[in-house]
């Protein structure tokens, strides 16, 4: 089992990254903001409770996921809200069950993270979309967070998506994953 762990800021490509890899290997994609925009149903970000259980729910999927030997592909974007060693916590709920962790850092520089930021699709889960909210949080350092291992980093404002998927794929050698699957 893989969990490959795609991190990086914010409207650096994780998710159009994350779905271009799984149609290529098969494997599925697990995007933190699932389980973000669930609890802030019922709880607000950055609460003690959001923040409990989104992490909570990370990582018990993770170790069910790690047990069942189902691969998955997680995005994620640290900020402040995310305790402290918690890419330690998601290698252990992996490994504990015979899996691995492949890092992967997505890089983009902050003019292309603004031009992006507003996109159409950034709205379908609730994500950050504003300039101004993204100048306002930079400056208040809230995306001054613990950075996850690299065990390879992508340029994506010089690397398309797909290329960045195939990169990947190869990296971690995940072509086969389809086949094992299978």
């Amino acid at each position: 089992m893989d969990l490959v762990f795609l991190h990086g800021p914010v409207a650096s490509g994780k998710l159009t990254v994350a779905r271009q890899l799984s149609e290529l290997t098969g494997i599925p994609v697990f995007h933190n903001h699932l389980v973000v925009d669930l609890l802030l149903e019922v709880f607000e970000f950055g609460s003690p409770e959001f923040v409990r259980l989104r992490e909570t729910f990370w990582l018990d999927t993770f170790a069910a996921a790690a047990q069942a030997e189902r691969s998955l592909i997680f995005t994620f974007a640290p900020e402040e809200t995310v305790p402290a060693g918690f890419p330690e916590r998601a290698t252990s709920a992996v490994r504990d069950h015979g899996g691995r962790v492949r890092f992967a850092s997505l890089d983009v520089s902050a003019a292309e993270q603004e031009r992006r930021i507003e996109n159409a699709d950034r709205k379908q889960f609730g994500k950050l979309a504003s300039v101004e909210t993204l100048r306002h949080l930079r400056t208040a350092g809230s995306f001054a967070a613990e950075t996850p291992p690299r065990d390879i980093t992508i340029d994506t404002e010089t690397t398309a998506p797909a290329d960045a998927a195939a990169v990947l794929a190869d990296a971690f050698n995940l072509r086969g994953a389809r086949e094992r699957r299978s």
